[in-house]
């Protein structure tokens, strides 16, 4: 049960991570800065894998409309996929990626709409930042320095999410919950030096792309999906603001389950995480607005 009783002793035993300042940036192409807040990213998904359906847009003018009513409705960017990371999803060829995704990438960058993209291949990542986008959302581990001296080159940032594996759709088992903290941090630790060293000065961390994908709709993935959002202030440490991904359980919500992300949002502005990627931009955006009546 989340409760006081919970949420204060982790509060008072890591004070200091909670109370560590993050970096404030600007985006200054698209008018965007991100202070010490949550903000939302919304999701625009062109695999037609993608569990999640109200999110897929199957045309570019059903793509473009909903870059534009998501950016209306509150979010501070829109993240573009387009290969889920589901089980039986598809794999998608990069040059596929980038056909997919490059006329929508183009065009809300035109329309003066801050993007990112998701992707573990890097050289997708860098046709799209030439193609407008102004974020990568790295779900991988690429090595390679010209790639980020790319993101830096074009004055666009970065979310760096750990993974276990070498990308979001490999078979790695997350470490256990008590033992996980320590190897986000060796991570990010690794990851933000490559970043930075190429001259990357906007950037969040992401403690987990989808948290536990390997467990089953059920209690134990609730379980896990909600410690990780609870516990994701901790890297704030880090000096960097902190992404989350807000989680859905049909198991808990059933038929409801469009609801869940604003139950997520809620535990995510507890935790004081900095963007939220989100699949109901309106449903969640009263949630964090609730941060100017504070």
């Amino acid at each position: 049960m989340i409760s006081a009783d919970r949420l204060l002793p982790l509060w008072l035993k890591y004070r200091e991570a909670l109370e560590t300042p993050v970096r404030t940036f600007e985006f200054e192409k698209f008018g965007r800065r991100f202070e010490d807040r949550t903000y939302q990213m919304g999701v625009l998904n062109l695999s037609p894998d993608s569990t999640y359906r109200e999110t897929v847009c199957h045309t570019f003018e059903a793509a473009l409309y909903r870059g534009k009513r998501m950016t209306l409705e509150g979010a501070a960017m829109v993240d573009i996929g387009a290969e889920s990371t589901g089980d039986t999803a598809d794999i998608v060829a990069a040059e596929r990626q980038i056909d997919r995704m490059r006329p929508v990438v183009r065009a809300l960058a035109n329309e003066n709409i801050l993007v990112s993209v998701e992707t573990y291949h890097p050289e997708v990542g860098v046709a799209l930042l030439e193609a407008g986008a102004g974020v990568i959302n790295l779900t991988g581990r690429v090595d390679d320095p010209s790639f980020y001296e790319a993101i830096a080159f074009h004055q666009a940032g970065i979310v760096l999410c750990y993974t276990p594996g070498e990308n979001a759709r490999s078979q790695d088992y997350l470490p256990p919950a008590d033992e996980i903290f320590d190897h986000q941090l060796t991570f990010f630790k690794e990851r933000i030096k490559l970043a930075t060293d190429a001259g990357i000065e906007r950037l969040w961390v992401d403690p987990g792309f989808g948290f536990a994908l390997h467990l089953p709709d059920g209690p134990d993935r609730i379980r896990y999906q909600t410690d990780s959002i609870l516990q994701s202030f901790r890297l704030r440490e880090l000096g960097w603001p902190v992404t989350v991904q807000l989680t859905g359980a049909v198991y808990l919500f059933r038929d409801e389950v469009r609801v869940a992300q604003t139950s997520a949002a809620t535990l995510a502005v507890m935790s004081r995480a900095n963007l939220v990627r989100s699949h109901e931009v309106p449903r969640v955006q009263p949630v964090l607005n609730l941060q100017d009546f504070g």
